[in-house]
Parts: C-alpha cells; sequence; structure tokens
C-alpha cells in the first residue's frame, strides 16, 4: 500500500504528482525519480528501470511525475521534496530545462547527487551527470533516411515540424537541429528552434509530446500548406496523432513521418506504414543506471563518468525501419520489437 511522504510531499500531492514511497530507514539509500508524466510509454518504462534497479542495489526509491509535459511547477516541487526526505541522489527528465537549474543547484548543495536523463538541463552541467540518447544523433538518423527516400525529390520537399512545447527543451532542439543537419538544411544557431530559413520548411508547432497535440499541430501545418510532404515529429504519440491528421484529408498515403522513442506501439507503426523510420532510445537503461550511480555516490562519493568525447554518458540509439536507405544504418522492425518498450 502506498503511503505518502510528509512535510514538503503533502504539497507535492496537492498539485497532482504521483508519488511512491521514500520509507527508507536510517541505513537505507534513498533515490528520487522525476519524470515529465506518468502516462508516456517512454516514462513508464523509464519507471519499471529505475525500480528494478532500486530492488536489484537496496535502495528505496520515490517516484514523482507532472501531471502533463511540461509541468515545470511540479517538478519544482518534486525536488524541494525529495531533499526534505534525505535522499541521497535524483533522477531528472526536466518539463523546463532552463528554469529547473535553480532548484537543482539547491539539491546539489544539499549533497544530493543530480542526474538528468534523456533531457539534458541547460547549460548540461547544471547536473552532476547526464544519461541520454544522443538525441542529436537520434535526429539526424531520421534526417538522414527522410532524405535518401526522397533522392532528388528532397530539394523540392515541404516539410512540417511537430515539436514538443514552447520552452522548447534541449531534448526537443537537439533533435530537431539533428533532423535538420541529416536532411541537408542550413542550421542556423544550433540551441533554437524556427530561426532556419530554409524555403523547404512550411513551419513548427508543438505537440506536448502526446497524440492529440499532433493531431492538432499536423492540422495547423496543412492549413499552411497542404502540399507538405515530410513530417519530423519529436515523438511516436505525436507522430500518430499527425497520421491522423493527414487520414483525415486523405493525405496518408505519399507523406514520409518520422519520429524518435523506439516505443512497441512505434515500431508497430513502423511496421504497418504509418511511420517510415524511428530512433529508437533505451529508457529502461537510462533509469537502471542511474540507481546504480546513485548508490556508488552514496558509498564512495563518486560521480559516473561521460562517454568517451562527449559530455554525457550515451545509453544508445538505433535507427528502426522496414525499408532500410543505402549509407544511414539501421536495424529492422523484427530487432526493434526485441529491443522496443510499452
Amino acid at each position: 500500500m502506498k503511503k505518502t511522504l510528509v512535510g514538503a510531499t503533502l504539497g507535492a500531492l496537492a498539485l497532482g504528482l504521483a508519488v511512491a514511497p521514500n520509507g527508507a530507514k536510517a541505513d537505507e539509500i534513498g533515490a528520487c525519480l522525476i519524470t515529465k508524466t506518468d502516462i508516456n510509454p517512454f516514462f513508464v518504462k523509464m519507471k519499471e528501470g529505475a525500480q528494478a534497479a532500486s530492488v536489484a542495489n537496496g535502495v528505496s526509491l520515490s517516484t514523482f511525475a507532472g501531471k502533463i509535459d511540461g509541468d515545470h511547477e511540479t517538478q519544482v516541487q518534486a525536488i524541494e521534496s525529495c531533499i526534505a526526505s534525505g535522499a541521497k541522489g535524483i533522477l531528472l527528465t526536466a518539463s523546463d530545462t532552463k528554469a529547473i537549474v535553480p532548484v537543482v543547484k539547491k539539491a546539489r548543495d544539499a549533497g544530493l547527487l543530480v542526474i538528468a536523463l534523456d533531457t539534458p538541463l541547460e547549460p548540461i552541467d547544471s547536473a552532476d551527470a547526464t544519461f541520454a540518447t544522443d538525441n542529436f544523433k537520434a535526429g539526424e538518423l531520421i534526417g538522414q533516411w527522410a532524405a535518401a527516400k526522397l533522392g532528388d525529390e528532397a530539394s523540392d520537399a515541404k516539410i512540417a515540424f511537430l515539436d514538443l512545447t514552447p520552452s522548447a527543451p534541449s531534448v526537443d532542439v537537439l533533435r530537431d537541429q539533428g533532423f535538420m543537419k541529416g536532411f541537408g538544411i542550413d542550421i542556423k544557431d544550433p540551441n533554437k528552434i524556427g530561426d532556419e530559413d530554409d524555403p523547404r520548411i512550411v513551419g513548427h508547432d508543438i505537440t506536448n509530446g502526446n497524440e492529440e497535440g499532433g493531431r492538432k499541430a499536423m492540422e495547423n501545418l496543412l492549413q499552411q500548406d497542404s502540399e507538405i510532404n515530410v513530417v519530423y515529429t519529436i515523438n511516436e504519440p505525436a507522430a500518430a496523432g499527425a497520421y491522423e491528421a493527414l487520414k483525415s484529408f486523405g493525405m496518408e498515403e505519399g507523406v514520409l513521418i518520422v519520429s524518435v522513442d523506439g516505443g512497441c506501439p512505434g515500431v508497430l507503426n513502423v511496421k504497418d506504414g504509418v511511420i517510415g523510420a524511428t530512433s529508437q532510445q533505451y529508457p529502461l537503461d537510462m533509469a537502471y543506471k542511474g540507481i546504480e550511480a546513485i548508490k556508488s555516490w552514496a558509498e564512495s562519493g563518486e560521480k559516473p563518468a561521460n562517454s568517451e568525447g562527449l559530455n554525457f554518458y550515451d545509453t544508445g540509439v538505433n535507427l528502426v525501419t522496414g525499408d532500410p536507405a543505402e549509407g544511414v544504418p539501421s536495424i529492422d522492425i523484427e530487432e526493434g520489437m526485441k529491443r522496443c518498450w510499452g
């Protein structure tokens, strides 16, 4: 039976946070997982990884989630609760990667190890470490694949960008800019969405990372240009919504949709032709390794190291498609299903 944390956690509950008990004994290591939502299959699998690692490593885990993607204030409240609980570390997927920095600093100053999962903070060294997909590479792979599939027609493409939230967290920017590089679009400011001047880009709209948001964003962009033939989406729920919008206009044929996630529903959508290709990431590994790192920190004071040549720990990415493109590394749908989640 779930018990609530006392004190600061009561305020968190009032804001709609999903919380699991710390319940830590005096000699136990406490850790917190704070995700953007508890509905998205990506974060569900991340929570499973953290829970499995906590059991295996004797760590007492508390989990928190915002009500929707972009719910920054509830994440702030969750960090405050983790500090008050005496936790040794926090695993965080931040909704607002800039605004969260002051309270992350407060946690680090209190002696907690803070590891960003999936979504780097801005600046990235605001956290002690980042365990993530190479999100720029994930975007680059789907951009390369889309350009290769279009061939000579890529020069006249009409591209819709279905992004995440108005705050444009780092994961949003990295995937977006990676896609541009892969497709052959000139990147202006690599830290900014929407400043490009390539005439092939119809426009950007936000989805909040969910199916309904993807549908509405696709409808909005189709009003700007009904000849869109390439759709980049921040994640697979947004891609599913975009497909439904295209289908409602009888446009589902002849439009390439590419995405990032690699969840089982998304890989099945690749199999069914809803999504042409997706970059698969591995949230369970992120969280599992994160819990191991918190335990190591609590016992030895040692912080996790970055992958060689990177400013974060790379948890891997693979392009999944049933229609491989020459020169673009990928795995097939069968292998994608073996590795998928959700």
